[in-house]
């Protein structure tokens, strides 16, 4: 990014470019076009004229960008720039706007995605931008982890495979985690994105119900298992990332 700017000296100029870059001088690199000229009488008679130029890295292009979403809907933020290996975290913070992130992230995560694609326009090198806002992720985390364990508590007692609300690959990636540690449950991913979703079911296998009946359910004969019909969804046999499976690891219990 280059511009072009006029002041009285040298030294304000380069202090309008720190000021409309928002970094320290030793970050932009300076050319002059014209020295200020005085006149006879001391006065001055033309001002000095400056080329600045800042290039930004990509967690400050997704800054930048993320910053003036925020801008046209009023709010003033800061965003801290954590950078990571081949990614960063950019947390947001500000008055009021945990109030527009989402109750579940979705403005957030919309941010996340589109600042992603902003910054990786600078070159073809994928740059990985997370976002974050007033610790809403470790919340979100934790919120989830508590109702993994919940639902496999009680698909363990009742025997009953359950599905989950959709969520995107991030929160089913933390449901998964968690039931590959807990015994005589599975969990898989299905249906399509943005409707793709978490079932969990009991592995062990139930010869009677409840009431010390003999179950007779229809699934129990069907060997595609546990569906789900609605308007919106169907089963798709494409992988997903958050689904693979390998000899070891931590999706090594989830069943497909």
């Amino acid at each position: 990014m280059t511009k072009t700017f006029t002041a009285k000296t040298i030294e304000e100029a380069k202090a309008l470019a720190e000021a409309e870059f928002g970094v320290s001088q030793d970050q932009i690199q300076f050319t002059v076009i014209e020295e200020p000229k005085k006149s006879i009488f001391g006065k001055v008679k033309s001002d000095a004229k400056i080329e600045a130029t800042f290039e930004e890295s990509k967690p400050q292009v997704a800054a930048s960008y993320i910053k003036s979403v925020f801008s046209k809907m009023g709010y003033e933020v800061t965003i801290d720039i954590k950078e990571e290996e081949n990614g960063a975290v950019l947390d947001i913070s500000g008055e009021n706007v945990e109030e527009i992130i989402g109750k579940k992230g979705e403005v957030l995560d919309s941010l996340q995605y589109l600042s992603s694609l902003v910054c990786n326009r600078i070159d073809r090198e994928y740059f990985r931008i997370s976002t974050d806002c007033n610790g809403f992720r470790e919340k979100r985390k934790a919120q989830l982890e508590r109702l993994a364990q919940r639902i496999a508590n009680n698909v363990k007692k009742n025997g009953r495979t359950t599905a989950l609300e959709p969520m995107n690959p991030y929160e089913r990636r933390i449901i998964h985690s968690v039931i590959t540690d807990i015994d005589g449950v599975t969990s898989r991913s299905k249906g399509e994105d943005p409707y793709r979703r978490v079932i969990i079911s009991s592995t062990e296998k139930r010869k009677y119900d409840n009431r010390g009946k003999r179950n007779n359910n229809r699934h129990t004969n069907n060997k595609k298992g546990f569906d789900i019909v609605s308007s919106f969804e169907k089963e798709y046999k494409k992988p997903k990332p958050e689904d693979e499976m390998g000899s070891s690891g931590l999706y090594t219990k989830i069943d497909l």
